[in-house]
């Protein structure tokens, strides 16, 4: 038998456990409210200049929405102004790392949540300000703010593919498969749900198979896994159910009112995401530490090209 003693986890204070939550949710409340306004206003332009965005060059200047919407019009000019405003709240995020007093504000992750939120609508401002016309300095930048938004995407998604401890630092592979170790041990210690069904439902490829895969297919591999996780363990709630429950859990894709059912399901859920992780830790930072290299000359780029068009227009006196 071992004598190995474990190391015991570091008790985290009662005051951060409650405090961490609570400003979890006021985060998530925020950040809603951030998509519900960038998507009522692109939607709402849009829907208002959807006759003068779709008519033809020639015909745009005797509609009476041009003065409004075209690139020097007052709803462009304005617009303009708050994609120029986006991106120097994104660049700010950057900056966090250089300057001490700007990085105590707040939590890394939560400034990276408003970095994508405010990326991803940057190039739908910046479209209507253009009103979809891409020229010169203006429709170079505007390519490469699209792709730099995008890949923005995708390293936010990588980003939560490398599970962190409260104080951000990465977890190790072994302290991983630990916390997956007990994981087990509480699905085991459950009557619910049959171990063969969640091993059959929740199956995943081997280390091997991963390891062989190259690097783009591994990463299309674990984004698939992940959209199927929902149906997969809506396949091992079915298992559970009764006839009408069926239905009004939309086979299982719906939780039930079985707290202890439940309980269950988030645990095999759980270590399902955490076994996956594992699975693809090494490709997730090798890719991740190649995005950065990436990501930054694309935005850095840009915003050169930015300036050089904003610049560009003050001085031709367009305003």
């Amino acid at each position: 038998m071992s004598t190995t003693t474990a190391t015991a986890p570091a008790r985290i204070p009662a005051s951060i456990a409650v405090a961490a939550p609570n400003a979890d949710a006021g985060h998530k409340l925020r950040l809603l409210i951030g998509y519900i306004i960038a998507i009522a206003l692109i939607v709402g332009i849009l829907a208002y200049g959807f006759d003068y965005y779709t008519a033809g060059a020639n015909e745009r200047p005797f509609m009476a929405k041009h003065h409004l919407l075209r690139p020097s019009g007052r709803i462009g000019v304005n617009l303009g102004i708050l994609g120029l405003s986006q991106f120097l709240i994104i660049f700010l995020y950057a900056l966090r790392k250089h300057w001490t007093w700007l990085g105590r504000q707040g939590l890394s992750r939560h400034w990276l949540d408003f970095h994508v939120l405010l990326g991803a609508s940057a190039p739908f401002v910046i479209a209507l300000h253009a009103s979809f016309k891409f020229r010169g300095f203006a429709g170079i930048a505007f390519w490469i703010m699209l792709a730099v938004s995008l890949s923005g995407v995708i390293g936010r998604y990588l980003y939560g593919q490398i599970p962190r401890r409260v104080n951000a630092a990465e977890l190790s592979r072994k302290e991983l498969q630990e916390l997956q170790e007990k994981m087990s041990e509480q699905l085991a210690g459950q009557n619910l749900l049959q171990q063969s069904d969640v091993r059959s439902a929740l199956r995943l490829p081997s280390q091997e198979t991963v390891d062989r895969l190259p690097v783009p297919v591994a990463l299309v591999y674990m984004f698939v896994l992940d959209l199927a996780r929902p149906f997969r363990i809506a396949r091992l709630r079915r298992g559970a159910l009764s006839g009408a429950e069926h239905l009004t859990t939309l086979g299982g894709l719906l939780p039930t009112p079985h707290y202890e059912l439940e309980k269950a399901i988030t645990v095999a859920r759980e270590e399902a995401s955490l076994a996956k992780r594992i699975l693809f830790l090494s490709r997730t930072q090798q890719v991740f530490h190649l995005w950065h290299v990436v990501h930054k000359p694309f935005s850095y780029s840009f915003a050169v090209l930015a300036l050089i068009h904003i610049g560009v227009v003050l001085m031709m006196g367009f305003f």
